[in-house]
């Protein structure tokens, strides 16, 4: 078999349901390309851009915000299980630059405090608009 089927749902349902012949996602230990025939994993995801290339369209490449989650591979068929995920298509960029610098004036003020549990959410919460900024712009 020379493609896979790829879907990524959130709790807002479907985001991603499309056939590719490959897809290349984030890991804690860095990126996994995954091909037809892949062994069957399951693994954490951090938050990436997801690149994948599309089995009916040659050269056509779907980049999609993913922000965390899990990723199954099983029997070319991958599913990714993700708290938000955004194609690039419904990225709005100007909202995802006032999310980044709301994050960022969180950051601050959570260093001011010395609030460590703060300080983490506002890191994530810059880490996910930077992602959706940069797959915007892809």
């Amino acid at each position: 078999m020379t493609e896979m089927k790829v879907q990524v749902v959130t709790p807002d349902g479907i985001k991603y349901d499309h056939r590719a012949s490959m897809i290349i996602v984030g890991t804690p230990d860095g990126e996994m390309g995954i091909m037809p025939g892949h062994v069957n994993v399951i693994a954490p995801l951090t938050v990436h851009e997801m690149k994948v290339y599309r089995a009916d369209q040659e050269k056509t490449i779907n980049w999609v915000a993913v922000n965390g989650g899990i990723i199954e591979v099983k029997q070319n068929h991958i599913t990714i299980i993700a708290d938000s995920a955004e194609r690039k298509r419904d990225i709005d960029i100007e909202r995802a630059k006032r999310a980044k610098a709301r994050a960022e004036r969180e950051l601050e003020e959570a260093q001011a405090q010395h609030s460590a549990d703060q300080v983490r959410r506002a890191q994530v919460a810059l880490q996910r608009a930077i992602n959706r900024i940069n797959v915007g712009n892809k």
